[in-house]
């Protein structure tokens, strides 16, 4: 079990969520707690996830999870998102891949999933 708390001041929650920035689309992303904690990266706790605001202008992707574990997700899902976030910190060279993309906002997109075709 991992034992990270909320990243936020004074808060002592367990983490259950992690936030990520893509400061250059203006976009923050939200998602499952990471396999494990990354420079850049925040640890949230249920409340301050489902409380989190960004500044106007700026898009919040949630990607879906159980929020009410603080245990890190294995499944294929959360590796995918934590490949992004090494991709994003310069830490592994991303894999090309060709998937449906159905909407695009700066160098993110949100893909189309695979068993809905």
């Amino acid at each position: 079990m991992i034992n990270r708390r909320c990243s936020r001041s004074a808060c002592a929650e367990p983490a259950v969520a992690t936030l990520t920035f893509a400061y250059a689309d203006s976009t923050a992303v939200l998602g499952p707690l990471a396999l494990r904690a990354e420079p850049g990266c925040y640890d949230l706790c249920r409340v301050h996830s489902r409380g989190l605001s960004v500044p106007r202008g700026w898009e919040v992707i949630r990607l879906p999870g159980d929020l009410n574990s603080p245990r890190a997700s294995a499944d294929d899902l959360m590796a995918l998102a934590d490949a992004v976030r090494r991709v994003g910190l310069g830490d592994a060279p991303p894999e090309p891949v060709q998937p449906a993309v159905t909407r695009r906002k700066g160098h993110l997109a949100v893909l189309a999933d695979p068993q809905d075709d």
